[in-house]
């Protein structure tokens, strides 16, 4: 199969997030690329299909405070590489306040470990370095939440 891969060249802004996560790679494989409304996406908002070159779209719900209603926010993209329990790699855009538009790259490496898996998750092509430190922020309560919906 041939596709395109994004040109990041002119968006060198990036970030590298890691956690040790206490589910095993199987587990967090199908929830990056199969059960993304059991922990991450809105219920009945996922459209996606696990295949490399497969478009998906999928929107979160939340409010940046208590007295705020719920927001919408879209995210659209498609798989570049699966490794089952192994990588996945995919391409993220969002709007403002997000990815501003821009296609980024997300890869998400599964080491397996004695006490479950170490997660690895890189993201690559950001515009600016605003875009990449909201999500250098986010990153890491987004992998909290994916072990909370899982573990428990």
């Amino acid at each position: 199969m041939i596709f395109r891969e994004p040109d990041l060249s002119a968006r060198p802004h990036r970030l590298a997030v890691e956690r040790q996560m206490p589910l095993p790679p199987a587990t967090l494989y199908k929830a990056w690329t199969v059960e993304f409304d059991r922990w991450f996406a809105a219920p009945g908002s996922v459209l996606m299909g696990s295949h490399v070159n497969t478009a998906f779209f999928f929107e979160t719900e939340f409010s940046h405070s208590p007295d705020k209603p719920l927001q919408r926010h879209p995210h659209y993209g498609r798989f570049l590489a699966l490794l089952p329990d192994r990588l996945i790699q995919l391409t993220w855009l969002t709007g403002a306040p997000g990815t501003k538009g821009a296609e980024t790259v997300v890869t998400v490496e599964l080491v397996p470990t004695a006490d479950g898996t170490l997660l690895k998750l890189t993201h690559a092509g950001f515009p600016d370095q605003e875009s990449m430190e909201a999500h250098r922020q986010a990153w890491p309560m987004v992998l909290e939440l994916l072990e909370k919906r899982y573990f428990g």
